[in-house]
């Protein structure tokens, strides 16, 4: 029984709780916990979308910090992998995700979010990128992923300064796609997500897994995946079933089984 990460579903949408007051701190056992309630919500048939929170007060302020003042050159060495991958596992499930964002998203944190497709905020959080301001850079996939989602130069800018960005500044420069009152972060996800309740799943894994391997490729070679997997659609039984409904009652109102 995981301690500090758990998935909660209901009404076909996964929660992934963060809970280890008071700040979420991402320790090892976190990470560990993060990825296997992640593989969890990937597996499960009635987790249709997901949505990674950690709660009314804070989303995860970051790493743990004390756990780094005793890790060795020769140890991190090691590790470093297996911690970008902790951070990164919400990117590695093939259902719709988005982080329901309160107080702070900082560091580790944001690199959890960043993982996400969709970032909802409150219109108190402060998010960013600090590690400069122990020596160091992010090692969870923010200076490649937030590159890709905002550019290099935002991001550098981010990163040089290690400053907290609020919630309008991040709405702006496109660090999150929503801010709502702070009561409301975990509904307006919820409500994002039940867009996708019984919809096409193996349509909707493509879609994901088409635009994100398109990202980390040349247009040509992004093509032909794009290609490759709309081909492959046509083998399932959610094809059939919404183009037969299109032609006979219009758009929007095929029944899917996920096949």
């Amino acid at each position: 029984m995981a301690e500090f990460v758990r998935l909660e579903v209901e009404d076909g949408i996964g929660t992934i709780r963060l809970d280890r007051p008071p700040m979420n701190a991402l320790n090892r056992q976190v990470q560990t916990e993060l990825q296997a309630a992640a593989k969890e919500a990937s597996e499960r048939s009635d987790v249709y979308a997901v949505i990674v929170y950690g709660g009314e007060k804070v989303f995860a302020a970051g790493a743990d910090v004390k756990e780094f003042a005793q890790i060795s050159h020769a140890e991190m060495t090691l590790r470093a992998k297996s911690l970008s991958d902790a951070l990164g596992a919400l990117s590695t499930i093939p259902k719709p995700t988005v982080a329901a964002i309160t107080g702070y998203a900082l560091g580790g944190g944001f690199e959890v979010a960043l993982g996400c497709d969709r970032r909802i905020a409150g219109d108190n959080a402060k998010v960013g990128q600090p590690e400069i301001l122990l020596g160091l850079i992010p090692g969870g996939g923010g200076t490649q992923r937030l590159a890709r989602l905002i550019g290099p130069s935002k991001t550098k800018d981010l990163l040089y300064t290690g400053r907290f960005v609020g919630a309008q500044e991040a709405l702006e420069i496109g660090m999150v796609d929503e801010v709502v009152a702070p009561d409301d972060v975990y509904g307006a996800a919820k409500r994002w997500a039940k867009q996708f309740v019984n919809g096409p799943v193996l349509a909707l894994a493509a879609t994901k897994a088409a635009v994100d391997g398109g990202l980390d490729t040349d247009l040509e070679s992004g093509l032909k995946l794009e290609s490759h997997l709309f081909a492959a659609l046509f083998a399932t039984e959610d094809k059939k079933a919404g183009v037969e409904s299109f032609i006979e009652n219009g758009p929007g109102k095929a029944k899917f089984s996920g096949n």
